[in-house]
């Protein structure tokens, strides 16, 4: 479906995309090249939660009945993804490939099933491959590496630090894995862990990036030098302010326009920043490549593969009024990401702490420690990242 046709499309049948158009001043047939689609303006993540409030679930971005629909997700926010009934939805089997990922390959999924969509969307991209995949999620280590050394796994798709963390724990069972291919994605790699993956057997350590509401919007190749935007997306780094595209080499916002005619994912701000490079790649490929992840726009972070939203953590603190300040610190040490809610609470029941961390796992599914000070700046932001990516 050509550009325009899915315009077309969208506005016809997702009611709150052909509003998005008219509150433009746009007609589908004003929408005809990527170039058209500058006119409209950004769909931000906050937008999108308005939306799915205000017309749930889908806040009238879906254009198919809820039941032509394969899956149905929940990210943080809470913000609901549909998955449509086709293979490879999400798209990653380019990037599978490009990181080595064959037919016949046994690949350890260590990105979560519960709810969020990682889990399925990277098995939906090794089964296109032809891979064989073991669903392990995260958490339950040792019964891990114990199913991975018996089964030959020879492939790894999830967070560097949760490879790591699983080497580590089979040299502790003195269990030895095969693992010699790993995609990873959802955080960085620093240079330090990648070359100590590599040190460890898995000699092609390669990352991407996307998004739990977009799929794959990028992926290295041989060269390891950028993330090859795919071609079944449009891809524009836009100035914060306006919202148009900035020449390559600048920063901007990636915004995604996503070319699926069930969900109205239009000019998408992903929040995130980078920049583009437009220069050949030495593994000839011709598509652009993201320069890589440049930052945040708003307050928002990742932890563990997962984002964090003040938002949240607002509407979680507002539970327990006994609480008087508070903030959350985020940490790092031997790549593995820590999450310490400091609060100052001199009058509440010693079981706080308790209480407070069950309702974190249960409203925002983080595990975190929960730690009481004596004090805290009256404008401490809601979230302190202390972490480095040397």
């Amino acid at each position: 479906m050509t550009l325009p046709d899915l315009i077309a499309h969208l506005a016809a049948h997702a009611p709150a995309f052909a509003r998005r158009l008219k509150d433009a001043g746009l007609s589908p047939a004003d929408i005809r090249s990527e170039a058209d689609l500058s006119r409209l303006p950004v769909l931000r993540k906050d937008d999108l939660l308005d939306l799915q409030a205000q017309e749930p679930p889908f806040g009238g971005l879906l254009a198919v009945d809820i039941g032509a629909l394969k899956r149905v997700f929940q990210s943080p926010g809470p913000i609901y993804e549909p998955e449509a009934d086709r293979a490879d939805y999400w798209r990653w089997a380019s990037a599978l490939e490009a990181a080595g990922f064959r037919a016949g390959d046994v690949v350890l999924n260590a990105f979560g099933y519960h709810l969020t969509p990682a889990g399925a969307m990277f098995e939906e991209g090794l089964r296109a491959v032809g891979c064989t995949v073991l669903p392990g999620g995260v958490g339950n280590q040792e019964q891990q590496v114990r199913a991975m050394h018996a089964l030959g796994v020879n492939g790894y798709v999830g967070l560097p630090s949760y490879l790591k963390a699983l080497l580590d724990k089979a040299d502790q069972l003195g269990l030895p894995l095969k693992v010699e291919k790993a995609f990873v994605t959802a955080e960085p790699l620093p240079p330090s862990l990648r070359a100590e993956l590599q040190s460890r057997g898995v000699a092609t350590v390669r990352q991407g990036y996307g998004t739990a509401e977009c799929g794959n919007l990028g992926y290295e190749c041989e060269a390891e030098d950028g993330w090859h935007i795919p071609d079944d997306v449009i891809v524009q780094i836009c100035d914060l302010n306006s919202g148009q595209p900035v020449p390559p080499g600048e920063v901007g916002e990636v915004v995604v326009t996503v070319l699926h005619e069930e969900y109205a994912l239009v000019r998408f701000g992903t929040g995130d920043l980078s920049a583009l490079n437009t220069a050949p790649c030495p593994c000839g490929r011709p598509s652009p490549r993201l320069v890589g992840w440049l930052g945040r726009v708003g307050d928002a972070v990742k932890v563990r593969g997962m984002f964090l939203h003040p938002r949240q953590l607002r509407d979680l603190m507002a539970r327990f009024p006994e609480v008087a300040r508070w903030q959350a610190v985020i940490t790092r040490t031997a790549h593995k990401d820590y999450l310490t809610l400091e609060v100052v609470a001199p009058d509440a029941p010693a079981d706080l702490e308790e209480r407070l961390a069950a309702a974190a796992r249960d409203a925002l599914k983080f595990r975190l420690q929960v730690r009481r000070v004596a004090d805290l700046p009256a404008d401490a932001k809601p979230i302190h990242d202390t972490r480095t990516w040397a």
